[in-house]
């Protein structure tokens, strides 16, 4: 808001007032002016880079000419003092600006990893994704067939005509709807914290892996929450880190029998937060693995990247959470989020 920007502003400035005067009706041998370096230390984060500069300048001219006005103490000690005060307030806005662009920097580096991230999730989920598609397509194409044949008899059916038009536009929809969460995925657009329902987020992300569970025989147990409280996130990076959990739980259980793959999904409010948990009945973890799931480039899939479980870390925490993974019993394993709810002091 502006208006808190030219409060901070007038803050400021009343500070460096109240420094100047002190430096100015104190004796040279006290270095009043080295308090100068909490006006950047205040400045650094809420205004931009060239006002810092400009900021951390003019304290050093008002640095001058407190030495000048001032009449009191030794002029030898007073000229010592000076550089001291100068060279704390250079260094402190020089390595105060350095370590803004160093996050800067770093925030721009995650960011590129998550859409790295996300492009790989979208790889694996393609056949997914296809399955998705063409199942309204064949349901458009069918009705639009029947509409077709309703029409063309005499006298025509006009009510079941309109039938099947009404049906193939609902599916028409629904494949309109799966290329937009797909393109919401691929969409390469800075992180949006707003109101996110965790429920609506695992349902979609689960429609867009329906028929990888269909295709590997996967059961899937739902238990989320009713009235679950909203969380403040970006919905596309959520979106992201329950599509990983799930794939990793699918790709958990070539190796089991098929009767025996199930997959569970919940959520819960606990205190201030929102749970979710997703549980497999795959192979679970090896010896020694479980302490380096989260680890970047670390992996035990064959193809895999190493990646999916670290960036969903770096998102969860991003948006003040945490997620860990436990052994699921009698085998399997567990992965939980923990969000916080929106609006919620921590």
């Amino acid at each position: 808001m502006q208006w808190k920007s030219w409060l901070q502003a007038a803050a400021i400035a009343a500070l460096m007032a109240g420094i100047f005067i002190a430096d100015t009706v104190t004796d040279l041998e006290i270095a009043a002016a080295v308090f100068y370096i909490a006006i950047i230390l205040l400045a650094v984060g809420r205004f931009p880079r060239r006002n810092v500069i400009a900021l951390a300048g003019l304290c050093i001219l008002l640095t001058l000419a407190s030495s000048t006005l001032t009449v009191g103490g030794a002029r030898e000690a007073g000229i010592v003092n000076l550089a001291i005060s100068t060279s704390a307030i250079g260094v402190t806005a020089w390595l105060a600006l350095r370590v803004v662009a160093a996050e800067a920097a770093a925030h721009a580096a995650r960011a590129q990893l998550v859409r790295l991230a996300r492009v790989t999730s979208l790889g694996e989920l393609t056949a997914s994704i296809a399955h998705e598609v063409n199942q309204p397509l064949a349901g458009i194409a069918s009705s639009a067939n029947a509409c077709l044949r309703w029409l063309g008899q005499d006298p025509p059916n006009l009510e079941r005509a309109r039938a099947s038009a009404e049906r193939a536009l609902r599916d028409a929809n629904r494949a309109g709807m799966v290329i937009q969460r797909v393109r919401s995925l691929a969409r390469h657009e800075a992180p949006r914290r707003e109101r996110v329902d965790l429920n609506a987020v695992v349902d979609e992300a689960l429609q867009l892996a329906r028929g990888e569970l269909e295709r590997n025989g996967i059961g899937l147990e739902l238990a989320l929450a009713e009235a679950l409280p909203a969380v403040l996130a970006d919905r596309v990076q959520l979106h992201q880190v329950v599509g990983n959990l799930l794939l990793n739980a699918i790709e958990a259980m070539p190796c089991v029998p098929e009767a025996g793959r199930r997959i569970a999904i919940a959520t819960a409010r606990e205190e201030q937060s929102v749970i979710l948990a997703v549980a497999d009945s795959g192979i679970g973890f090896a010896a020694g693995a479980q302490e380096r799931l989260f680890e970047a480039f670390w992996t035990t899939r064959e193809g895999g990247t190493g990646i999916g479980l670290t960036i969903s870390r770096a998102i969860v925490e991003a948006h003040g959470g945490r997620i860990w993974a436990v052994a699921n019993a009698p085998s399997g394993a567990i992965f939980r989020v923990s969000l916080p709810i929106s609006g919620a002091r921590r």
